[in-house]
């Protein structure tokens, strides 16, 4: 388990975090969001000690992580500005990392390069920005550490290229229970894939959720009731964040737990009732407008 306390880091004049605190369980894929300049490389690279926090803790399975080589071998860190050294190859990079990961899976790496097309003996710096990404990613999968951490991790990949990551990502998580945080300024590439999601805004975390949950809290309703008297006893009892009434018609976004409201609204005495599923997007722009913050600006529109 990964657990931050009171983090905070700053350049000199420019605070970039300001008291994060989080806790990512094991194996789970955690989505970390925030446009350019929120800070979310910086989170990343004081988790895997690369800086060090001005005050707070960040340790790995109750371990500190900063100056911990012992903490450092469980996990691979895929930076958002890759580096490689010149001459690299796919197939020299395997050999390198053999000799810092025991559990390398050079077999596994070497099949993964055909079946996403990546010559293994050509330089890696003849490669576009999308291929020497996948090579980086598949590295840190077949590294077989517990924690793999990806900025920017679809940064430069085509739709086809993405779906396949994704599904990699889910199977190595089911198979060996490996523990991933993901970056990315778009909430709409994490939807499908992540079990958990924390908003990094201005420097600190502004919502950190269970994405069931999410789903399972915010209910969009479409509803017309047999009297004005009857509405106004059901909608009493609902938590209500959002209505616009259009004649008989109510249009609700309602909080609470789903079984909860749906108990309510079956009670009532209505004439018409749909309640519709909303997307990640819709219920991030209804949590984060209620406390405040434009959410227009976090998914990167």
């Amino acid at each position: 388990m990964i657990e931050i306390k009171n983090l905070n880091k700053d350049f000199g004049s420019e605070q970039v975090l300001t008291d994060v605190n989080l806790q990512i369980k094991e194996g789970e894929i955690f989505g970390l969001i925030g446009t350019n300049g929120a800070g979310k490389s910086t989170l990343l690279r004081t988790i895997t000690g690369i800086y060090k926090p001005n005050s707070g803790l960040v340790t790995i399975d109750g371990k500190p992580v900063y100056d911990n080589p012992e903490t450092k071998e469980n996990f691979f860190f895929v930076p958002d500005d890759l580096f490689f050294i010149k001459g690299t190859t796919p197939k020299s990079l395997a050999e390198y990392y053999t000799g810092i990961y025991p559990a390398f899976d050079t077999k596994k790496y070497m099949k993964l390069l055909d079946t996403f097309h990546l010559d293994s003996k050509k330089r890696v710096a003849t490669f576009s920005k999308g291929m020497k990404r996948q090579v980086a990613i598949l590295a840190a999968i077949c590294a077989n550490t517990k924690y793999v951490f990806l900025d920017e991790t679809f940064d430069g990949l085509d739709p086809v290229v993405r779906r396949a990551i994704k599904k990699l990502l889910a199977t190595e998580m089911e198979e060996r229970g490996m523990t991933t945080i993901i970056t990315s300024h778009n909430l709409r590439e994490q939807e499908d894939i992540c079990d958990h999601i924390g908003v990094l805004h201005k420097s600190s975390i502004v919502l950190s959720k269970d994405i069931v949950e999410l789903k399972c809290s915010i209910q969009n309703v479409e509803v017309c009731f047999n009297s004005e008297e009857e509405a106004e006893k059901i909608l009493g009892q609902l938590t209500i964040t959002k209505k616009v009434q259009k004649g008989p018609l109510y249009i609700l976004t309602i909080e609470g737990d789903r079984e909860e409201v749906m108990s309510i609204l079956h009670q009532a005495d209505t004439s018409y009732l749909d309640v519709q599923s909303l997307s990640l997007e819709d219920i991030f722009i209804t949590e984060m407008e209620a406390i405040g913050y434009d959410i227009q600006a976090l998914i990167g529109e």
